[in-house]
This record gives C-alpha cells, structure tokens and sequence, in this order.
C-alpha cells in the first residue's frame, strides 16, 4: 500500500490500458480519479472493480481536448479526495482513423494533434501547481513514436513523438520541484485499439517477429506505471521506456 493517502488521476482511464493502471495504483493505496469520456460503461465497470477489492475511486467525464474541461477534472478529483494531485496518468489517446497524407485534411491532423499531445500539455498545467514535492506524472506515448507508426498512422506516430520530447522538456522544467515524469512507450498490447485498427494477420506477423513471440497485456504496462510512480524509482526522469517485448530497442 505504498500510494496510501495519495491521490492519481488516470485519463482515458475506463477500459484497457487504462482500467489496468486504475486498478493498479489503487491495488497500490491511491485514490483513483477515473477519466472517461464516450465510455461510461466501462468506466462504471472499472470503478466497480475497484470498490470490490476495497479500493476508493471516482469517475469523472471529461473532454480533454478542451482547456475548461481539463480543469474541472482537477477541480473534481480535489473535491472528492483533497488539494493535492499526487500522481498524474496520462493515457487518453487514439488513432482515430488509418489515414494516408492524401486522404489527411487539416481538421483530422488538428484532431488527432488535440487528443495525445494538447490534452497532456493540458492536463500537466491543470495538474501541477497542485502537485506536491515527490509527485509523479507518466504520459503514454507509443513505439510509432519512435518509428513512424503502421500504414496510415503518421500523425498518430508525429503526435506520440511529440508526447516523448515534451516528458523529457518538463522532467528538466519540474524536476527543480521535486516532480518526476516519464514515460511508456508500448508497442503491440492487446486492447481494443488494436481489435478496432490492426488486422489479425497483422498482429500475428508483428507478434511471431517479437522476441517474446507474443503480444502485451494491459496489466503488464500497468505494472510499468506502478513502478515509475513509486518511490522506487525515485530517481528516474525524463525517461521513455520501451514495453514491446524486444520488437524495437530505442
């Protein structure tokens, strides 16, 4: 119970890799502030989750791809468990569409942009000014980040790239503040993105090429994020680590 009496909010935190870090740091002792936005279902689920292994949490829908929405997220996570933000998660993100450069216009880039890279530019300056001394904060990035992405995946793999450089910018920025962040680099985890993006043969070449000769699990990447935010790595920052089963090394 190393995260007793502190409070984490998870972004995009109803399902997947999301619902598993959310059980996760509350599995830890946190109190998990759970965001969702079009899946109340299986954010109520997930809050379920976790009051039947006697943990303590609340959902909270909020779009996070605008400025006010972000704030009041914060707002309500102080409301329900006190002032200080101790750990920020964040996850919410997607590809939205595979989409070639021809077939790109400027609201799709701009969408795609707003959703994985301004909403954690977001979230980190709603979040820290209440984030005290030993607060941690992790950002979900992507392997495409490191290598261009699939088919169709540019400005998905441009914006998780984005999300690297600006983990290592504001680990230098708060690391005077005593605030760690890092960052998760996964690469084929078996979620709904990929049911929804990858084609089954896809996934069955990309999991015979890993080293591991098989896809990640959600709670593997949670377990992943529980260790950065404990004080176990309290001296690790600015960090983007690899969960791919040795597909790709950066």
């Amino acid at each position: 119970m190393e995260l007793q009496g502190k409070t984490a909010i998870v972004t995009g935190g109803g399902r997947d890799i999301g619902r598993a870090i959310s059980i996760k740091l509350a599995s830890m002792g946190a109190k998990v502030v759970v965001n969702y936005y079009n899946t109340p279902e299986d954010a109520a689920e997930t809050l379920k989750i976790i009051k039947s292994n006697g943990g303590d949490a609340i959902t909270v829908r909020a779009d996070l791809t605008k400025w006010d929405e972000c704030f009041r997220l914060v707002k309500e996570a102080q409301a329900a468990f006190g002032e200080n933000i101790h750990i920020l998660v964040n996850n919410a993100g997607g590809l939205i569409a595979r989409k070639q450069l021809c077939e790109m216009d400027e609201k799709f880039w701009d969408f795609v942009m707003d959703l994985n890279l301004k909403s954690v530019f977001m979230m980190h300056k709603a979040v820290v000014n209440h984030m005290p001394e030993g607060g941690a904060i992790v950002n979900l990035a992507s392997q495409a980040g490191r290598d261009g992405g699939g088919g169709g995946a540019s400005a998905y793999a441009t914006s998780k790239g984005a999300v690297m450089t600006f983990t290592r910018a504001m680990a230098k920025e708060l690391g005077p503040k005593g605030i760690r962040v890092n960052a998760l680099c996964p690469g084929m985890i078996a979620t709904t993105f990929h049911d929804t993006f990858t084609p089954d043969n896809v996934r069955e070449m990309v999991a015979g090429k890993t080293p591991l000769r098989r896809e990640g699990s959600p709670e593997e990447v949670a377990n992943l994020v529980g260790c950065l935010v404990s004080k176990e790595t309290s001296f690790v920052t600015g960090a983007n680590f690899d969960i791919n089963g040795g597909l790709a090394f950066s």
